[in-house]
């Protein structure tokens, strides 16, 4: 298996190198020279495996000779032990075709920590047979970055630095990034919006002698390695509700778009996948483009679900690739034109294909908080802000729905984090204040570290160069 950039000019890597890479040198995102697929039958063997076993056999086609097959296997097992619920991520019905997928059972409560855990320790293995250091430079809006630290700290080959929205996360995930006290972690709140910290790492990526002066690597969903681990949990619940002989429709809460885009790869597997639906909030541009077919870029607006505030969603260019007939030159241009225009249309034809296999739906806080309200008053279920816009905007799509097929097939949404990372709009709604679990019950109590910097790409990178050094000399 070999990995090739969505601008078509980076050297095509193996696994292992696309996980060190993070972000391709001409400033693409890895993706597989060929989607993997399993047969029906294939599909079938894979019922009645955990979690765990799942995930080996889900994510083997991708590595190549890069791992040996002993050795991931026991880093799986690894990762998937510390979880909280031994299905690791447990499904419940919510009405007569409506499931939760609940992934927030991981050690930072959100999905993040389903691929990160995993990367964390794929990083470790890699580096430590090539005698190698990487600095993980990475974007937050909020989950990303708690998990991402969890998954790195105290490992001695990596320095991580993390950058977050400064007042635009909320402070339970501020806290479970900032309160980490490992040497090799380093939190930066960013003067501005998530959109910015990530175009500053991409800079970052972009300095070509700075990349390499101090091995830069990225666990954002950049990384093609995160989004490998997510495809797992999309079979998982496709299998539990009897693929490969039943489809199944998924709602997810997006923003980034590396989420629904796991589900995409999922389906390119062979996976029986009838519809994405993707949940936005007030920032709505990828409900605006499946809706419009035009890409129209606006301001970033804080909302109750924070981790969706983003208006340049990164990995919508992996999805542009395929729709592009894999022809990096015309994706390099066509997003060169809506960095410059802050508007772009992709042709009709592809809108109405991409129309075919994803759909948007949009909650304002209002309805967001409404409908965590009703949710609580019909059932005593909290969820956080997130989960809920998934799960109305799902509802919303088998409302709409024209064919007989969509009204039956299951509509899976993905809880993408627990309640408590978010209490203050859960508690807005509803009255009651989750509570987080025991071993985060002091989280308010913890001593916070974090630098203040301004969007300036000098200044960020003398920050990081004298933390880099002063170690070294220390």
């Amino acid at each position: 298996m070999k990995y090739v950039s969505t601008r078509g000019q980076a050297p095509v890597l193996p696994f292992d190198e696309v996980l060190l890479a993070g972000l391709a040198r001409d400033g693409g995102l890895y993706v597989p020279e060929t989607w993997p697929k399993f047969s029906k039958a294939e599909i079938k063997s894979l019922r009645g495996l955990s979690y765990g076993d799942l995930a080996i056999q889900v994510m083997t086609p991708y590595l190549g000779t890069a791992i040996g097959e002993g050795n991931f296997a026991k880093i799986v097992s690894d990762t998937y032990a510390a979880f909280d619920h031994p299905s690791v991520a447990p499904m419940r019905q919510l009405g007569p075709n409506d499931w939760l997928l609940e992934l927030f059972h991981g050690p930072t409560l959100a999905f993040k920590d389903y691929p990160l855990q995993l990367v964390g320790r794929l990083f470790d293995d890699v580096l430590n047979r090539k005698g190698r250091k990487v600095t993980i430079v990475g974007a937050t809006s909020g989950d990303t970055g708690s998990a991402a630290i969890e998954a790195c700290r105290d490992r001695a080959a990596i320095e991580i630095f993390i950058f977050h929205p400064k007042g635009r996360v909320s402070e339970v995930q501020r806290r479970q990034m900032t309160t980490v006290q490992s040497a090799n972690v380093h939190n930066i709140a960013l003067e501005g919006t998530f959109d910015d910290c990530q175009d500053l790492v991409k800079a970052l990526f972009a300095h070509a002698a700075f990349r390499d002066r101090y091995n830069l690597s990225a666990v954002n969903s950049i990384n093609w390695a995160r989004i490998m681990a997510q495809i797992v949990y999309y079979f998982w619940a496709g299998l539990n509700l009897g693929a490969p002989d039943r489809k199944v429709i998924f709602s997810v809460p997006t923003g980034n778009f590396g989420n629904v885009f796991a589900g995409y790869a999922a389906r390119r597997m062979g996976l029986p996948v009838e519809k994405f639906i993707v949940g936005s909030n007030a920032n709505d541009i990828l409900t605006r483009y499946f809706e419009t077919g035009e890409m129209t870029m606006t301001d970033v607006v804080p909302t109750l679900s924070p981790s969706m505030d983003i208006q340049i969603s990164s990995n919508f260019e992996r999805l542009l690739f395929d729709y592009y007939q894999r022809d990096g030159a015309s994706v390099k241009k066509i997003l060169e034109q809506f960095r410059r225009n802050r508007r772009v249309s992709f042709g009709k034809a592809r809108w109405r294909s991409m129309g075919n296999l994803f759909e948007g739906h949009r909650l304002g806080d209002n309805e967001t908080q409404d409908a965590l309200a009703a949710l609580y008053n019909n059932t005593g279920e909290l969820l956080d802000p997130h989960t809920v816009i998934g799960i109305k905007a799902g509802q919303a799509a088998r409302a709409s729905a024209s064919s007989a097929e969509s009204v039956t097939s299951p509509v899976v949404s993905l809880a993408t984090a627990h309640p408590a990372k978010f209490p203050d709009a859960v508690e807005g709604a509803t009255g009651q204040r989750p509570r987080l679990p025991a071993r985060l019950a002091d989280l308010f109590d913890r001593e916070e570290r974090m630098v203040s910097l301004q969007n300036n790409i000098d200044q960020v990178e003398q920050y990081i160069a004298g933390q880099l050094e002063g170690s070294e000399t220390a």
